[in-house]
């Protein structure tokens, strides 16, 4: 069994939900093994909660049924005793129906299951990392980028990276960044599932450490009107059956292979309902638009952080091998999203293109001038018109149970209802409070 962290006195078994927030139950550490064996007991209506509270009245669960929630040992993240706070053991679970079968609205499952499609119908793999920006408060004004913004976020900075390596996310850098009080974290690339799952536990790794040490942190996607935006930005290679990268070819344009092409087509043809996942807040929107580093339009270019698919550079220096690092960064993301329907989300578009009849992409190249991509199409202007793109797309529609599709239309559209009279300002406040 999985050892303890130093000091727990509970285990808490969580999941995330169709919000981003992480949910769960806790049990006494004298039940660690047994919680690990048959879970914990949960509901399908929960599920069905939004970001503000209230579950959405139209919840297609209703009062009944019943889940466990069965934690993968593989998950276990050992929060060690600090001061007054004790240690907790947390675990991310899948879904399951009472027996220990597969939940068809288990998000975790969503990913899982198209992993699995991607190796059965292609034999390919998915690494994957997520780029969190987020803003810590209660710090001296500074400079973006500056090493004062650095200096000024410590102990804090330095004590985050030690307990991502101690809890094995291995971080690999930790920069101030362009907004005010604002931060990026990433991790290494890693397998699809743990680059999500490492996406679920990083935001909660950070607001639990970001509390201990009185410094209020939120990872909204956007603090004012016209303010520097929050994103997370998901990084995708694809490996073959031999482990070697499937996107790089230095013959063709940009690099990207034939098969990169292909699963750039599917991502690019569904965009306008992957955003409805992947964007999923009532102020998601204001970030996404030109000019402001996040997303410009439908395209993918080289190098352009204004690309929904950015092609990102490579390196020789120290004889690192370019194909090895080629990656695709998909830039229409925040952490309102929940990780693993983002990614498995992407990756059946992905999938779509790989196996369908998609006009391949131009790829723009980063001399391209902006003037030649404003006729380019762009995202959906709000959430309202990028659920009413998920709704009416017939592919990705097919990816899901329609129960697990119902309740995340249904999340959104009450989310928005909640804020339905409030001015930009005071949406974006309400977001932020919970992020």
């Amino acid at each position: 069994m999985t050892s303890l962290a130093d000091g727990s006195t509970t285990v808490f078994v969580a999941t995330c939900d169709l919000a981003g927030l992480v949910r769960g139950r806790s049990v006494p550490s004298a039940a660690h093994d047994a919680v690990l064996r048959s879970g914990t007991g949960w509901v399908p209506a929960n599920l069905a909660i939004s970001s503000f509270g209230p579950i959405a009245p139209d919840n297609v669960f209703g009062s009944r049924g019943d889940l466990r929630l069965v934690p993968d040992a593989a998950t276990a993240v050992g929060i060690p005793a600090d001061g007054a706070d004790p240690g907790m053991q947390l675990y991310l679970a899948d879904q399951t129906l009472p027996d220990g079968q597969p939940w068809a609205c288990c998000p975790r499952t969503f990913l899982r299951d198209a992993l699995t499609e991607l190796r059965e119908r292609t034999g390919l793999e998915v690494v994957a990392a997520f780029e969190h920006e987020f803003v810590l408060g209660a710090l001296p004004e500074s400079a973006p980028f500056s090493l004062r913004r650095f200096r000024d976020a410590e102990p804090f900075g330095t004590d985050l990276v030690r307990l991502l390596e101690h809890v094995g996310l291995e971080p690999e850098t930790w920069i101030p960044e362009y907004g005010d009080g604002q931060f990026e974290l990433t991790l290494r690339p890693a397998e699809a599932l743990v680059a999500a799952d490492r996406a679920v536990l990083l935001k909660e790794l950070v607001r639990d450490l970001a509390r201990r040490r009185g410094l209020p942190v939120t990872f909204a996607p956007l603090l004012a009107g016209d303010g520097v935006g929050n994103g997370v930005h998901i990084h995708l290679s694809l490996r073959d059956a031999s482990g070697r990268p499937a996107l790089y070819d230095p013959q063709r344009p940009g690099r990207l292979s034939t098969t990169g092409a292909r699963f750039s087509a599917g991502v690019l043809a569904h965009a306008p309902a992957l955003v409805g996942l992947t964007a999923p807040s009532p102020v998601s929107f204001l970030r996404l638009t030109p000019h402001r580093w996040s997303v410009g339009g439908v395209y993918l270019a080289e190098h352009n952080r204004e690309a929904l698919l950015r092609i990102c550079p490579t390196t020789a220096l120290g004889g690192s091998d370019p194909g090895a690092q080629f990656n695709l960064e998909y830039r229409a993301a925040d952490a309102t999203a929940n990780p693993w329907l983002a990614l498995g989300a992407l990756i059946r578009a992905g999938l779509a293109g790989l196996t369908g009849t998609y006009d391949e992409p131009t790829v723009w190249s980063e001399e391209t001038d902006e003037s030649e991509l404003a006729h380019l199409p762009p995202l959906p202007a709000s959430l309202d018109e990028a659920l009413d793109e998920l709704e009416k797309d017939q592919t990705v529609r097919s990816w899901f149970d329609p129960q697990l599709l119902a309740t995340h239309l249904s999340v959104k559209r009450s989310e928005l209802a909640q804020l339905d009279g409030l001015d930009d300002a005071e949406r974006i406040q309400r977001v932020r409070n919970v992020y």
